[in-house]
């Protein structure tokens, strides 16, 4: 280490911060001090490491507790000069020696970290998941989502991991599937819950994400989903031809630090009623494109059932703590012959829409036929008003089935993973 003129530097924490929250990483390393890299030898530094990383197999790294250096610039020009130069060089160092801009940029949330960043993709969006702190759960997935609002404007914000066999594992695994985030679990080798990771993953190691950062809805922006005791959390998100809502119970199982629970408050368990609507999900014109009306196939993932609702229409939903549920919001388009039609996605999957790439019409002299090229195996579902003459996949006919009551069409996707076309014909 001689050659980067290391030195033991003592953090030095600002009355804001002391004031707000203390830390005891923070508080530690004021005792016993850190080890901090000339920033003029900080390039050699991360090139050394990456490049023998690199050559040993890994394909990318996380660098964790970025913030400390607000701490440590004095006699180096101050933090916002320090932090640039350990930025720059470690993005440069991650070109050089990764592919694909592999890099997680973890606990960076002060604003030297977010304005110097220049190439940096990734970053943490909140404190980690934490599996044995039980009051911790509801304000991970809370502040993961409010947190986004800035940094889904900056980079792709990262939800961290979870555990597939905690008890809540269904509230987080939901929450990462429409978060537009990586997904991976810090599970013990061989202690799985195969049946909650299957609604995230596809059988070739790829997931259904969405385009953009999970968000609050507008009218969660400013409650309290986790302490007021009456608001449910909505998270929307977009994908290709679709939206998705998440609904979270944050309320009794937790409570922001500093933040005293009002005595008319409960803080047990308790279930909480509220709605979901399809103009919760921003933008949706965008994806809905021509020949839409307004209205909305609604499928929710736990319930299974299917709705038709205007855009400004309502659903009820009642969820106990630590529930959840997630709507696929897929405007109905109208097509020839008063064909009403929406494609949903594969049914069995957390983000169902995910799965659903393209759609067009075509209109011949005695037929009207729906292509979709869909991803992914399993049921994957639609909504049609009227019932297909027929179905063909991969220019295979392929039975299917057809619930004339609320119109949800199925058919079963099997084999590879790969984009497939999806014909109804009617």
């Amino acid at each position: 280490m001689k050659k980067y003129h290391p030195k033991l530097a003592y953090p030095i924490q600002s009355p804001g911060n002391v004031g707000n929250l203390r830390d005891i990483v923070i508080d530690s390393l004021e005792k016993y001090g850190v080890g901090i890299i000339d920033p003029e030898k900080i390039s050699d530094f991360y090139n050394d490491l990456h490049c023998y990383l690199a050559r040993s197999g890994v394909d990318g790294v996380k660098v964790d507790v970025q913030n400390l250096l607000e701490t440590l610039g004095s006699g180096h020009g101050g933090r916002l000069s320090l932090t640039r130069q350990y930025q720059q060089a470690l993005e440069q160092s991650i070109a050089r020696n990764f592919k694909d801009n592999n890099l997680i940029c973890s606990m960076s949330h002060n604003s030297d970290s977010i304005y110097s960043s220049k190439t940096s993709a990734v970053a943490r969006a909140s404190e980690d998941f934490t599996p044995r702190e039980p009051t911790f759960q509801t304000l991970h997935i809370a502040s993961v989502a409010f947190n986004s609002l800035l940094l889904g404007e900056i980079v792709v914000p990262d939800w961290d991991m979870f555990q597939s066999k905690h008890e809540t594992a269904e509230f987080h695994a939901a929450a990462r599937a429409l978060g537009g985030c990586a997904v991976y679990v810090s599970d013990k080798p061989g202690i799985h819950d195969f049946k909650i990771l299957k609604k995230l993953v596809l059988s070739d190691g790829s997931i259904l994400r969405a385009r953009y950062a999970g968000r609050p809805t507008r009218d969660c922006l400013f409650k309290d989903p986790v302490m007021d005791g009456k608001s449910l959390l909505k998270i929307w998100n977009l994908n290709k031809l679709s939206g998705v809502i998440g609904v979270f119970n944050c309320q009794g199982a937790g409570s922001w630090p500093l933040k005293e629970i009002a005595e008319h408050i409960s803080s047990t368990p308790s279930t909480i009623s509220g709605h979901v609507r399809p103009i919760d999900v921003e933008f949706l014109e965008e994806v809905a494109g021509e020949n839409w009306h307004g209205e909305c196939a609604v499928y929710a993932f736990n319930s299974g059932t299917l709705s038709k609702l205007s855009k400004k229409g309502n659903l009820e939903v009642s969820l106990a703590t630590l529930q959840c549920e997630i709507y696929t919001v897929s405007p109905i388009k109208e097509f020839g012959q008063n064909l009403l039609f929406a494609p949903i996605g594969l049914l069995d999957m957390y983000n169902s829409g995910g799965a659903v790439d393209t759609m067009n019409c075509i209109i011949e002299l005695s037929e009207c036929i729906i292509k979709i090229k869909g991803k992914g195996c399993g049921r994957f579902g639609a909504y049609s008003n009227t019932k297909p003459k027929r179905c063909m996949l991969d220019m295979k006919e392929e039975e299917f089935t057809y619930n004339a009551e609320d119109g949800l069409l199925t058919v079963k996707l099997y084999g590879e993973c790969k984009l497939r076309d999806i014909q109804f014909v009617y």
